[in-house]
């Protein structure tokens, strides 16, 4: 049984899922991958995967189920890779969970003008006010959406802060995947 608390809508319901599933691995984890589906659809159309996944049973796991995807290729920028996704018509969303460093909004001031991509990398892995935080970000086809963001430092089911625009920029990366 889950230890992820019961959420008021099913995309939040799934989002805590895939982040208690994500801290179970550990930190300094890849990019992970989920689509979406309707569970009682999946138990419809495909049993034997329901079966699997521990869905046969109607009173249990309504809503959103996640299906973990073939591994993010290394090396590969996320958002070029995302441009390269299209789903079929079954994945009614999807989510990715992603570990950064990030730096409180008072640190915005001291970032040095001019630094290219990997030397502003480098200047945040350095700083002393830097966090490590896991981001959990679903979309459902029809742009409702969902994040989940959990501190290294407070690693705890119950620090764990949600909201639909906490990560607006990975929510939009991952909209676009259903775009025709």
């Amino acid at each position: 049984m889950s230890n992820t608390p019961m959420a008021a809508n099913p995309l939040t319901r799934a989002v805590l899922e895939i982040d208690e599933y994500a801290s179970g691995l550990g930190w300094d984890q890849p990019a992970r991958l989920f689509a979406l589906v309707d569970t009682s659809r999946l138990r419809t159309q495909e049993p034997a995967l329901a079966a699997q996944l521990g869905l046969e049973e109607e009173s249990t796991q309504t809503g959103l189920t996640p299906i973990e995807q073939d591994e993010i290729p290394a090396g590969r920028p996320l958002d070029d890779f995302l441009g390269t996704i299209a789903w079929p018509a079954a994945v009614v969303g999807c989510a990715l969970t992603v570990e950064r460093l990030m730096l409180p909004p008072s640190a915005e001031a001291q970032v040095p003008e001019g630094l290219g991509e990997k030397k502003l990398a480098k200047w945040v892995a350095q700083h002393p006010d830097r966090q490590e935080v896991r981001m959990t970000v679903a979309v459902l086809r029809d742009g409702t959406r969902e994040s989940a963001l959990r501190l290294r430092e407070k690693d705890s089911p119950k620090e764990v802060l949600t909201g639909p625009d906490l990560v607006p920029g990975l929510a939009e990366a991952l909209s676009a995947t259903f775009a025709d």
